[in-house]
């Protein structure tokens, strides 16, 4: 959510930014219901203090012996008290429309964003390590898992529907491996502090991170007011929606594992193979509340974060800048970071790294005091996985697998599945 002063007082600012993202929000709509409800709320403190001058008098006027006079007033303040009551409930009839209108506002690229259309303007910030080389023709993960027995897709498929996987043998502990490693490193290795969340989640607090009302089509809802987690990010932010935190805990780190849960409506068709487009899927997320001042240091260090999980198992990678165009409706910045997997040739976004700035700790009301006595402020936030499994767990399989036929274990995860080498 955007500051309103910013869109009342700066209108043609917040159209140029929303422009600049390929995106379009109802300014005029909003400026016009703003001013409706500024007006009404003039008119109401002016008949509450004209109300309170009235009532003062009739006191006056009954010790002067002035009855009718007084009752003329007592019916003035009758009249009065009605007219504020319609424009009280009128008042908060403009005050829902108002929020439902900033809901519907996308954040502002930072100034730093790059300009352009779409992904294929997206900005190469650096790359890591270097391209596997194969004696053999590098093999996708589903068919290397369906050599090793790691995944059972038919009967995923029979148990729940389509883009539910089953992991099997092997498969399952390689997964618990990587989730489990992933969180031990963000924790004890990045100075993360551990969250393990709910999976369901309330309306409020996906409102608060921007998920609703925008994409509801792609979350799972159980009732009224619960949804399954589309990620960690929601229940985490929203662990301090509506506090005031102290400037001196700033920055405050935490990383959470969660599934993950997407109904993936936008997203028919793509990558329908094996598990790199699912519905059900572990990720480890990071979640920082900063000072507006530090936020964007803090960025590039989220993104080293998240790097370093490829850096420990010897994977190959690219930082990605997005840019306006691609940049999508919460972030003011966003890096991605993009796997290399061998088996289908092309790298893959395994994390994205976004500074939302005041956006959602506008949506949850977070707010930080810099010193006690001092006015509250809206923290900064910014996420970014750290990481996803599914894609982590098929670059795996494609990087490491052997000519015959085996693959070999990464020495960071060797404690966690037990052995340095997968077999059939």
């Amino acid at each position: 959510m955007l500051d309103r002063e910013l869109i009342r007082n700066h209108p043609d600012v917040v159209r140029a930014g929303i422009a600049r993202k390929r995106l379009s929000a109802p300014v005029d709509e909003f400026l016009e219901v703003d001013l409706k409800r500024r007006q009404i709320q003039t008119e109401l403190q002016d008949k509450q203090a004209e109300m309170n001058r009235i009532s003062k008098s009739i006191g006056m006027l009954m010790g002067q012996g002035k009855k009718d006079e007084a009752e003329v007033a007592k019916l003035q303040t009758k009249d009065l008290k009605e007219a504020i009551a319609a424009g009280e409930a009128q008042q908060r009839e403009l005050d829902f429309a108002l929020r439902e209108i900033e809901l519907q506002f996308p954040n502002l690229p930072h100034e730093s964003v790059p300009d352009g259309k779409d992904e294929d303007e997206n900005v190469l910030v650096r790359t890591w390590g270097e391209k596997p080389k194969f004696d053999h023709e590098p093999l996708a993960h589903w068919d290397i898992a369906d050599k090793l027995g790691l995944l059972d897709l038919p009967r995923g498929a029979k148990i729940t529907g389509s883009g539910f996987v089953l992991y099997t043998g092997m498969g399952a502990r390689l997964q618990r491996a990587l989730f489990t490693f992933m969180i031990d490193h963000q924790t004890t290795r990045n100075g993360y502090y551990e969250i393990y969340p709910p999976y369901l989640v309330n309306r409020a607090s996906l409102i608060g991170t921007g998920n609703l009302p925008k994409f509801e089509e792609d979350l799972y809802k159980v009732d009224d007011d619960l949804y399954l987690v589309p990620t960690a990010e929601v229940p985490v932010t929203n662990i301090y929606r509506d506090e005031i935190l102290k400037g001196e805990d700033l920055t405050i780190k935490l990383a959470a594992y969660s599934g993950c849960f997407r109904r993936e409506a936008g997203a028919a068709g793509k990558d329908t193979r094996g598990v790199l487009r699912i519905h059900q899927f572990d990720k480890v997320e990071m979640v920082k509340f900063t000072k507006p001042e530090e936020s964007y240091a803090e960025l590039e260090m989220l993104v080293q974060d998240a790097e370093s999980v490829l850096k420990t198992l010897g994977l190959h990678y690219r930082i990605i800048e997005l840019c306006t165009g691609d940049l999508g409706s919460k972030g003011a910045k966003c890096y991605d970071v993009e796997l290399w997997s061998p088996g289908v040739g092309r790298y893959l976004e395994i994390s994205s790294c976004s500074n939302f700035e005041a956006y959602q700790s506008r949506r949850a009301n977070i707010r930080f005091r810099r010193a006690q006595g001092e006015k509250p402020e809206f923290v900064h936030i910014l996420n970014g996985s750290g990481l996803a499994c599914p894609r982590l767990f098929s670059a795996v399989l494609e990087t490491f697998y052997q000519p015959d036929g085996s693959i070999v274990v990464p020495e960071a995860l060797r404690p966690y599945v037990g052995t340095d080498r997968i077999t059939a």
